[in-house]
């Protein structure tokens, strides 16, 4: 087989995506089954980044990647390397999905596309309008941003969503996009987390089955959850952790609380799935059935 795919994040060895991406090239007759990490700390400078993407470039044999927890900042480091940059990428400043065609070095920003397929697959119907749920996204990243651009575009949109992050910068990142983007500007309440009280006083405020998303980073790639220990959650509120692996300390907060509150608690295995499928079928141009769809996921089960 010819070539192989990157894999960009902290650490990459750990990923299920390893197991399963050999299963995954059979499934859909890719030119290889080679996954290959690149593996960068938390905080990477500027120089790695560059030299990274450029080597991406460079190599021939290389025939794009998958980009985690370093979106943002492979972006701010590296941009003008790319011939191309997807809308999304562009208004909000970041990269998860590296690929080439006819020579030519393409990023794109697929976590609106990720986290709406399997948001969908767990969100009832109608559930905001029926209900006056807001939405509580802990964590004004990459992650946090896709899944508000998303619900902000949704015909059963909720009337509040509450962005929170502990860095005011990421926070104004936030709003500016959301202007960029000329979503709906009272859609959307900005909270900078000085302590837990803060946390805890937005948890308390939100109405009864709201949704609440784990979008910090915090239980993966560092140890940690962004919910105070002894804050309950909304009383019957769905709970999306975005993670499958790591710590997952705000998981198990909420499946503790689960009887308690009436939490319907989610994982990130499905958007796991869709963010490891979208990518790899822009890398190979692919074009994703949902009979395919379902094969990986099977073949996946087993890694989990």
């Amino acid at each position: 087989m010819n070539g192989y795919m990157g894999f960009v994040g902290v650490t990459t060895s750990g990923s299920s995506i390893m197991k399963i991406f050999p299963e995954w090239a059979r499934i859909l007759q890719l030119p290889t089954d080679r996954l290959t990490g690149h593996d960068l700390p938390l905080g990477a400078s500027r120089e790695q980044y560059r030299e990274l993407v450029t080597r991406i470039r460079d190599d021939k044999n290389h025939r794009g990647a998958l980009v985690t927890t370093h979106k943002m900042d492979l972006y701010q480091a590296a941009h003008d390397l790319f011939d191309e940059i997807d809308e999304f990428g562009r208004l909000c400043g970041e990269i998860s999905s590296i690929s080439k065609r006819d020579g030519r070095l393409i990023g794109h920003a697929k976590d609106p596309i990720t986290a709406g397929l399997a948001l969908e697959e767990f969100l009832p119907p109608g559930h905001f309008k029926e209900t006056g749920a807001h939405v509580i996204c802990l964590g004004a990243g990459g992650a946090g941003t896709a899944l508000s651009w998303y619900l902000a575009g949704h015909t059963d949109a909720p009337e509040k969503i509450i962005c929170t992050d502990t860095s005011p910068v990421r926070l104004q990142h936030l709003a500016d996009v959301h202007t960029r983007g000329q979503l709906p500007a009272g859609l959307f309440e900005y909270r900078l987390i000085e302590g837990p009280a803060d946390t805890a006083r937005v948890m308390a405020e939100a109405p009864a089955g709201s949704l609440v998303v784990n979008a910090s980073g915090l239980g993966k790639d560092r140890p940690g959850s962004p919910v105070p220990d002894g804050v309950d959650f909304p009383q019957e509120a769905i709970v999306w952790e975005f993670n499958y692996r790591g710590s997952l300390e705000f998981l198990a907060q909420a499946r503790e609380q689960a009887e308690r509150r009436q939490l319907t608690v989610i994982d990130g295995w499905r958007y796991f799935i869709h963010g490891w499928s979208q990518v790899i079928a822009e890398v190979f141009d692919v074009e994703l059935t949902d009979q395919l769809l379902d094969q990986l996921s099977e073949a996946a089960a087993s890694a989990r």
